[in-house]
């Protein structure tokens, strides 16, 4: 077995989800959740086929974001593994919808920051052991950091 650090490739630091589920039906029934979710939704979704001919599946509403996804799916090749880019919107808007999809069996992240994904290679093929999502913890949040926190969360509409 060979283990393999693949850094996920997003440029604008876009939204993304990274999750393996167990069926070609995903490409269909997330792009459903997505749209029935939040109408108008941006966003590009790519799956790696794990059977059969083993393509890169893809669809989405974006153009740009699709071609980002597929391109880091193939990095990533990884069997059943699946990655959806978003724009204009948080995963916190559709993650429970992601979540509940019959297909969708594990979310290994959900950020816009940069990720590099552990990948194992073995003669059969690759899956994902995990992620390294952003930074390493620097301290414990003051009470300054608190208020600060609570402002964000007001200002971009989560909290009243």
């Amino acid at each position: 077995m060979e283990l393999t650090l693949v850094p996920i490739k997003n440029p604008h630091a876009l939204n993304l989800i990274l999750g393996m589920s167990h069926f070609i039906k995903t490409v269909e029934d997330v792009h459903e959740a997505m749209v029935n979710t939040v109408p108008g939704a941006k966003f590009g979704l790519a799956f790696c086929e794990a059977s059969d001919v083993c393509l890169v599946r893809t669809s989405g509403t974006d153009p740009e974001l699709i071609e980002l996804a597929r391109d880091n799916a193939l990095a990533l090749s990884a069997g059943h593994s699946f990655i959806l880019f978003m724009r204009d919107m948080f995963p916190v808007n559709v993650i429970n919808t992601i979540q509940n999809v019959p297909e969708v069996v594990r979310l290994f992240c959900a950020t816009a920051n940069p990720v590099q994904v552990i990948v194992a290679q073995t003669d059969q093929g690759r899956g994902i052991l995990g992620v390294v999502d952003g930074f390493a913890s620097k301290g414990v949040e003051t009470d300054e950091d608190k208020d600060k926190r609570k402002k964000l969360l007001r200002m971009i509409g989560y909290k009243f």
